[in-house]
């Protein structure tokens, strides 16, 4: 790998670049509430070689929104629910907007 490979993965939202520790302090959290929206199935880190827990900025947005439902005083499997249908919703509202501009003018 280059290092122009490496920097740009910095664009990729989807790389694990944040180990465990940094993820929870950019989203002012414990370890432990990234270890429970894990075992909710709402994320799924990535592993180190060394086993290590690796998050991407895809999966820190989904795990902010979860902590501001939780803030609100949301029961965390109840949040990680509700961010995994906003997520399902926006996905299928992005695919009904190709098709209408896909489809044939009248």
């Amino acid at each position: 790998m280059t290092a122009d490979d490496s920097f740009g993965r910095l664009d990729d939202d989807d790389y694990p670049a944040y180990t465990m520790g940094r993820a929870a302090e950019m989203l002012g959290t414990t370890q432990g509430f990234l270890r429970a929206i894990g075992e909710a199935r709402l994320i799924t880190p990535l592993r180190s070689a060394g086993g290590h827990r690796r998050y991407s900025r895809y999966q820190l947005r989904i795990a902010a929104r979860a902590r501001e439902l939780v803030d609100q005083g949301t029961a965390i499997e109840s949040a990680c629910r509700i961010v995994i249908l906003e997520d399902q919703l926006e996905e299928a509202q992005r695919i009904n907007a190709e098709y209408r501009r896909a489809a044939p003018k009248p």
